[in-house]
């Protein structure tokens, strides 16, 4: 490789490691802003006013406001999924029970740590804001790993699950047609239901719905854990 080659590599990979930087700055300081004001309210003027940039400078990096809510959207649900993942690789060789367990209470465990993100994700809509197709697979990685583990259970020992009533099971092959197609409709259905009952309790707890009425939440959680394994047919450790 010749000398002014190098020099050019050095000078793009400088500038590939300036835009990230720049790129990490402008999203820490939306977070900041999410945190402060609700992504309702987030603001790409104010967010170039904080970090000292003109704007036109930031729409280099991030053309609209909806731009930035996708990039903040995508990061947020990679986050989760990669936490719930980690979580679940320390007990990838336990029973099909225990996994469900530790990959729910690592979904709580990321929402109570960063309820603002959480909100993003799982609070209500942004008006104007339309989530793209590009934040599908990262919404997906939690249901896909419940999936995974539901999918050994009934491959292995089994699962308990009540058939579908004759006006579902229609809508329950669709359902496990595009999610799951080696799942019986029922199966995936349950696992469907169980989801979202999830994001339900978790989001009682961060939106503080619990107040005044839970106050062993980590006990309660535990416990509704269980109920919704028992909803998809896990059966129990033997």
């Amino acid at each position: 490789m010749t000398s002014n080659a190098s020099a050019t590599n050095a000078t793009k990979g400088a500038r590939a490691r300036a835009r990230e930087e720049v790129t990490a700055a402008i999203k820490s300081e939306a977070r900041r802003q999410l945190a402060a004001e609700g992504a309702a309210k987030l603001s790409l003027r104010a967010v170039a006013r904080e970090l000292g940039m003109v704007s036109s400078a930031l729409y280099r990096y991030f053309p609209s406001r909806d731009d930035l809510l996708t990039a903040l959207i995508i990061d947020a649900y990679d986050s989760l999924g990669s936490v719930a993942e980690t979580a679940h690789a320390d007990v990838a060789g336990e029973e099909p029970l225990q996994r469900w367990t530790v990959i729910c209470e690592a979904v709580r465990g990321w929402a109570l740590e960063r309820p603002h993100e959480y909100a993003l994700i799982y609070g209500s809509p942004v008006p104007g804001y339309s989530a793209p197709d590009s934040t599908v697979r990262a919404a997906a990685r939690v249901g896909q790993l419940l999936i995974d583990v539901v999918r050994d259970a009934h491959q292995g020992r089994g699962v308990a699950v009540q058939p579908l009533p004759g006006g579902l099971r229609g809508e329950g092959e669709r359902i496990a047609a595009d999610l799951a197609p080696d799942l019986p409709p029922a199966v995936i259905t349950a696992m469907v239901a169980a989801w979202a009952q999830l994001f339900g309790l978790v989001s009682f707890e961060v939106f503080g719905q619990y107040n005044r009425l839970v106050e062993d939440r980590s006990a309660f959680f535990s416990h509704a854990v269980r109920q919704l394994a028992d909803g998809v047919g896990l059966l129990p450790q033997s």
